[in-house]
């Protein structure tokens, strides 16, 4: 005879490789994301997570720090697919976005906070949280100090739920967005999809409860699942199909958009991880 505790277990045991998979699988679209925006980087000479603000035209060495920072973006990546050194990676990404894009947008959110300053702002909060939910979900590191921090940061997963509350507190902005913009949103409907302005409003309704679902313990885990699912089809179905077709004009905007969707996808499924 099966117990209610021995039934529970089972259940457990089953669900943790489907756990496992979503969070790796997070660890990867998020991983990607970072060797994107370096490539973007060398192409277009300037910092692309975070869009933070144009390098100060009174300051030299706008491309030294592009192109450096780059290949930090993309050894972070190879960092994090690859296991080693992989937690340090995600935080290093995290303080560069965190520092060159997220605090250089509050000077912007103070004097006019518009819609595209709040947006920009929100994008690099989420990758900051992001880059440290990634440290989070992954391996102690077996050095000595290294071990120690990683043993404050797993106390109360800190790091994980940080990034469930930077992505779910852009999510439901960006869902309030929908509603406030909705014509404009309504025209990055692709055209062969019927009812732009019902799924501009369908999508905000579901940004809002996703982002409010993963700031909830009860229901963070399926509001971050569905939610990583979602972005990821946008991805497919709205930031490829744009990327691909944009004018000379308009191509670091909406390929960094490509990039920036993964990361988020990645993002929410890496926050799906829950303690055992």
């Amino acid at each position: 005879m099966i117990t209610l505790d021995g039934n529970s277990q089972v259940c457990c045991h089953k669900s943790m490789p489907m756990l496992s998979n979503t969070v790796s699988l997070g660890r990867v679209f998020f991983a990607v994301g970072l060797v994107g925006f370096g490539i973007l980087q060398f192409i277009y000479g300037d910092f692309v997570p975070g869009r933070a603000p144009a390098w100060p035209s009174a300051l030299a060495g706008r491309l030294c720090w592009a192109y450096t920072s780059g290949v930090i973006l993309v050894a972070a990546a190879a960092a994090i697919l690859s296991g080693k050194k992989a937690r340090w990676a995600a935080l290093l990404v995290g303080m560069m976005v965190l520092v060159w894009a997220f605090f250089r947008h509050l000077p912007g959110l103070a004097a006019h906070p518009d819609a595209g300053v709040i947006t920009n702002a929100g994008k690099a909060l989420v990758l900051f949280g992001g880059a440290f939910a990634v440290a989070g979900s992954l391996p102690a590191e077996k050095d000595g100090f290294a071990s120690a921090f990683s043993r404050i940061i797993n106390s109360k997963d800190a790091f994980l739920i940080l990034g469930r509350f930077c992505l779910g507190i852009f999510m439901v902005i960006g869902g309030v967005e929908h509603f406030m913009y909705a014509d404009f949103v309504a025209t990055l409907v692709p055209t062969w999809i019927p009812g732009a302005h019902f799924w501009t409003y369908f999508a905000g309704i579901a940004l809002i409860a996703g982002g409010a679902g993963m700031m909830l313990p009860k229901t963070a885990y399926w509001a971050a699942l569905l939610s990583g699912l979602m972005i990821f089809l946008w991805v497919l179905l709205l930031h490829i199909p744009r990327a691909l077709a944009a004018s000379e004009g308009q191509s670091r905007n909406e390929w960094t958009a490509v990039f920036e969707a993964l990361a988020f996808s990645g993002i929410a499924f890496v926050v799906t991880r829950r303690r055992n």
